[in-house]
């Protein structure tokens, strides 16, 4: 494991296989979700803002009672059935935290859709975002990187910019402060104070991607956003 954990300087390595996903259209609604939260490895990152995507992904699996277990592909992941609606069955999730640093996460991700045979269209990644207030949500499918190693790696990995991410906001640094370092510095103690129910916010976002489908999820997380 090459230790370079800021997600925003250095290249990343790729290699994993294409996921095989279309490159245009909206995502459609059927088959199961790989959901992925973004982070660094080990309780020395937990904390760090660089580690929101994870920290969403634990609140998810702690609301479903469901625990982390090891892949083949390296990554901590939990499968997930969400509870029936309209006497439908209840949308599948595959929940998945790398488990290498942030700018080698592609490899890891790129493996995980390809054995769980996920297009593009329904990997949903959940990161970090300067560019968004604390706390604030945006859904989004295809576009850059913003600089965010973490997604510049999955891009390579499966072969595409065309896949959904969740961006949880952590607005920029203060005054001249680096954004590098910034970002693996842990949440402010008032910022911690909010934090849970922001979590819990996050992950009901991703459970509606699975349960409205993505154009009426996104339309209602900007329309309660504003």
């Amino acid at each position: 494991m090459t230790e370079q954990s800021n997600g925003r300087s250095g290249a990343p390595s790729s290699g994993a296989p294409s996921s095989g996903a279309p490159s245009s259209g909206a995502p459609s609604d059927d088959g199961p979700w790989l959901v992925v939260g973004l982070g660094n490895p080990g309780p020395g990152y937990a904390g760090n803002r660089h580690n929101a995507g994870a920290m969403v992904l634990d609140a998810l699996a702690a609301e479903l009672r469901e625990r982390f277990g090891r892949h083949r592909s390296g990554a901590a992941v939990a499968e997930v059935r969400l509870p029936p609606t309209g006497g439908r069955p209840g949308s599948r999730l595959v929940l998945a935290k790398p488990t290498s640093y942030m700018n080698l996460s592609g490899g890891q991700v790129g493996g995980l859709a390809t054995f769980f045979r996920i297009p593009a269209d329904h990997l949903l990644v959940v990161h970090d975002e300067l560019d968004l207030p604390f706390g604030e949500l945006r859904l989004k499918r295809g576009g850059g990187e913003g600089g965010h190693n973490g997604l510049r790696s999955i891009s390579q990995s499966v072969g595409t910019k065309d896949y959904c991410r969740l961006r949880f906001g952590i607005s920029r640094p203060p005054g001249r402060m680096d954004a590098a370092d910034y970002v693996l510095k842990d949440f402010s103690g008032a910022e911690r104070k909010e934090l849970p129910l922001l979590l819990a916010e996050a992950a009901e976002s991703v459970k509606e991607v699975a349960v409205l489908g993505w154009d009426r999820a996104q339309a209602r997380l900007h329309t309660a956003a504003g």
